[in-house]
């Protein structure tokens, strides 16, 4: 097995891949830089509960200041593999701070792939997203397809970045892997992603925004799902000088109202939605074609919507009690605003 660093450890996506990594037996070493783009405890939360208990170490780092990622790898030892989920997420979130955008997921990606060719790293995989493809209605989008009209800041800087992994590759010979995840949820996820803003708006009986009639189309992805994808590709191992992407997704794009139905059934309590329109940055569809992906790593049995949620809404549950729901207490230890 090999020694890994995870980007993002602390992270929805990267906390659970650090531990499926770790249960898979490679040595694991974390960073983080704990920022406050959302609830802090939520980020302390995961280190407690998925990485110390498998002695993940997850260090303290801001990738965005250059030099830290070769600090990093100088301190911490050889390193084969480096799984970069680090970045700032968020559409929407990139319209008002497009700068913090481009510092976290391009300047810092830069700075991270040179330190990786100097230390040695033998394959780097990173988080794209199925932004990329911009807007558009010809579905399912393939790896293919054109990726250079993107319609938010967001999904510019992760189109910038694979182009970066691709020069950097055909430069350099270091092998890099991009994964477009496509609208990745489940328990430990972020909150201010629809879904998770969604269900607890509706556990606290507040009513919820839809925007575009409800009638947006989205390719859910189970968080378990994502990180079989990354277990598998880490598992295949690098591919000599090449520069990879690969969709994360199951083809299978669900209409947002029907998604806030699913929400519903796992709650067990219906939703007072108010309809607005359409976000700028918002596409009306995604929907992944997995084929590229599952040609290089096989298949699995992917998660299905209903049963997806019915875990997250379980979790969420034991995370953030509803005042009077278990103890009594009015104000859970663990409670995400």
């Amino acid at each position: 097995m090999s020694r890994i660093m995870v980007t993002g450890a602390a992270g929805f996506i990267g906390a659970h891949a650090a531990a499926a990594l770790a249960d898979d037996g490679h040595a694991v070493l974390g960073c983080d830089n704990f920022n406050g783009y959302y609830a802090p405890e939520l980020k302390r939360g995961r280190v407690a509960e998925l990485l110390a208990p498998r002695g993940i170490r997850c260090v303290e780092a801001d990738l965005a200041q250059i030099g830290s990622a070769e600090r990093l790898l100088a301190e911490h030892g050889a390193v084969d593999t480096v799984v970069h989920l680090a970045g700032q997420a968020g559409v929407r979130h990139s319209t008002r701070d497009p700068i913090a955008h481009v510092q976290a997921n391009v300047l810092a990606f830069v700075d991270l792939l040179e330190a990786s060719r100097r230390a040695g790293v033998g394959h780097v995989l990173h988080a794209s997203s199925s932004s990329v493809y911009g807007s558009r209605s010809e579905t399912p989008f393939a790896e293919s397809d054109r990726t250079d009209r993107p319609v938010s800041i967001y999904a510019a800087t992760k189109q910038a970045a694979e182009a970066i992994a691709w020069a950097t590759t055909s430069l350099h010979g270091l092998p890099t892997t991009g994964l477009r995840f496509f609208t990745v949820y489940g328990p430990w996820g972020r909150p201010d992603m629809a879904y998770f803003s969604f269900a607890q708006k509706i556990r606290r009986g507040e009513p919820i925004e839809v925007f575009a009639g409800g009638e947006l189309l989205r390719d859910f992805t189970y968080i378990a799902d994502a990180v079989e994808a990354v277990r598998r590709l880490v598992r295949r191992g690098p591919q000599a000088g090449d520069a990879e992407v690969f969709n994360v997704g199951q083809r299978r794009p669900v209409r947002v109202l029907d998604f806030v139905r699913t929400i519903e059934a796992a709650l067990g309590r219906s939703a007072e939605i108010r309809f607005a329109p359409m976000q700028p940055g918002d596409v009306p569809v995604t929907c992944a074609d997995s084929s590229r992906l599952e040609a290089a790593v096989g298949r699995w049995p992917w998660t299905s919507l209903a049963d997806g949620l019915a875990r997250f809404a379980e979790w969420l549950e034991r995370w953030d009690p509803l005042p009077g729901a278990a103890s009594g207490e009015s104000t859970p230890a663990g409670r995400v605003a």
